[in-house]
């Protein structure tokens, strides 16, 4: 859980820490590694709406653990932000780009490597004009040769005409104090810099009707000119019956997002999509109606390479429940060599050609129940001529107001040729949210994921023992499945005060 936020009125917050903790490797036997940290956050009301944010040292040790994924992709998969240090006001960056251009993601930075320092100034200047601009200093990393880097990113926006906004994008990644060429032979290289500059329009009518974005990137990288910039726009009209929309997406093959999440790059996508609603006036349909989208990538070149047409019937009802049937077909040419069960076993060849059908269905049930649930289902085609049968179900009762009980689970099972043959990956995430009182909580997760071969428990008490001001108790084990061994486990306390000055 994230700091509240001071009292009205106040200038400076001082908010220091303490942590201790062991961390025990099973698995190469080597002697307990024993943690004794301090850090400080510090948050400055500059004026009402504009606020400056510090912290030296920062520790994110009781931030949720990530919900994971069967990944069957052939891209990196996106895990959102969960440290509330990037979180707050953290949309003035994140909000840049579109779901796969992603110019600043806030988790590359930290990831692996410690924080240690850095400082955010975050706001309104006026009612027209929106400033965020942010430092991060990581430290050197001698057992993999990376060096200490930095990071700055800055963000502008500009409100425009009734609802609209134009906004400026830089980004900077910079090694300090580094030469690849000065590196010994057989050492990891890392880039010395990596530099990102863009500008985007956000429209929204007076109306409401007609909403949209345009935005154009360039990035600046050691070595790469050309094709290093990206350019993505789309535009949707929508009224009470019709939903239509067009998304084009550019990335040359030299553009370059260190600090941002970029699955693939040297592609055009066109992406049109048109839905169609229907409002009974009676009966248990609160609408109904189709929808077609068409999702095609090619190369830089115009040739293709990928294409998805997906045809789907939605029904909302009037208790709020939504049940969904799709069916799609789809064309893949791989770019590049893939193993489609993720088991190392062998990979397809690059240039290989990919074709299937799928059909599926999504089932959630009314919001406003104690007991929710939500059912999907999709059975096809795969790579290599195989097949994919996929079920997933969440599930969750609300005990109120003490107690929340959830449990994710997901099955995948495929069918391909050999040497792969059959593959089934199971993912269960039983979770319990308690609130003993109003200062005292306690959060279990527990995660199998069969793919990876490990099931995570994952412990977090947490005692507010005066306002704003927590002690944290988060206790975390890895285990093999088989045969049932720790891998390693963990354990940290951690004293949080909030000072008013």
């Amino acid at each position: 859980m994230g700091y509240a936020s001071p009292d009205p009125g106040t200038t400076v917050s001082l908010i220091p820490y303490a942590l201790g903790g062991v961390i025990k490797d099973y698995q190469t036997d080597k002697p307990s590694t024993y943690r004794k940290d301090i850090g400080l956050d510090a948050k400055v009301a500059i004026t009402s709406s504009l606020n400056l944010d510090l912290t030296v040292n920062p520790d994110f040790s009781q931030v949720d653990v990530d919900k994971q994924v069967t990944n069957l992709d052939r891209f990196e998969l996106f895990y959102p932000e969960r440290r509330q240090f990037f979180l707050e006001n953290g949309d003035q960056f994140t909000n840049f780009g579109y779901s796969g251009i992603r110019p600043f993601f806030s988790r590359r930075i930290g990831l692996g490597v410690p924080i240690k320092f850095g400082a955010r100034l975050s706001g309104k200047l006026n009612k027209d004009w929106r400033l965020g601009i942010m430092n991060m200093q990581t430290e050197k990393q001698s057992s993999t040769a990376l060096p200490a880097q930095n990071f700055t990113v800055a963000a502008l926006q500009r409100r425009v005409f009734a609802r609209s906004n134009v906004g400026f994008l830089l980004i900077n990644k910079e090694s300090l104090n580094y030469n690849p060429n000065d590196l010994a032979p057989g050492t990891a290289a890392y880039s010395r810099y990596n530099r990102n500059f863009g500008m985007e329009y956000n429209l929204a009518s007076a109306n409401n009707f007609w909403t949209g974005k345009a935005m154009v990137l360039k990035s600046f990288s050691p070595g790469k000119s050309g094709h290093d910039w990206t350019h993505a726009a789309n535009l949707q009209y929508t009224s009470g019956k019709w939903n239509i929309s067009w998304q084009h997406e550019y990335v040359g093959r030299n553009y370059t997002a260190e600090v941002g999440y970029v699955p693939r790059q040297g592609y055009v996508k066109l992406m049109p999509q048109i839905t169609r609603l229907f409002f009974p006036k009676k009966g248990p349909l609160l609408s109904h109606g189709p929808q077609i989208t068409s999702t095609n990538f090619f190369d830089e070149n115009m040739h293709r390479t990928d294409n998805e047409l997906l045809a789907s019937y939605g029904m909302v009802f009037r208790s709020r429940n939504t049940l969904t049937v799709w069916g799609s077909g789809t064309y893949i040419k791989l770019l590049q060599p893939f193993d489609p069960a993720s088991t190392k076993i062998d990979t397809l060849v690059a240039g290989s050609e990919h074709n299937w059908t799928t059909i599926g269905a999504d089932y959630v049930s009314k919001p406003q129940s104690l007991f929710t649930y939500a059912l999907s289902a999709r059975y096809g085609g795969y790579y290599a001529d195989g097949k994919r049968l996929t079920l997933g179900g969440e599930f969750g009762y609300r005990f109120q107001p003490y107690v929340s009980i959830a449990l994710s689970a997901n099955y995948n099972k495929l069918n391909l040729p050999k040497p792969w043959g059959y593959n089934d990956f199971w993912l269960i995430g039983p979770r319990v949210d308690v609130t003993m009182t109003n200062t005292l909580f306690l959060t279990g997760f527990v995660q199998y994921n069969e793919q990876m071969k490990n099931m995570n428990v994952n412990t977090r008490f947490q005692w507010r023992y005066r306002p704003a001001s927590d002690l944290f108790i988060v206790y975390t084990d890895n285990y093999l499945p088989e045969p049932f061994s720790v891998k390693n486990r963990a354990l940290v306390v951690k004293l949080v005060y909030w000072l008013n000055i």
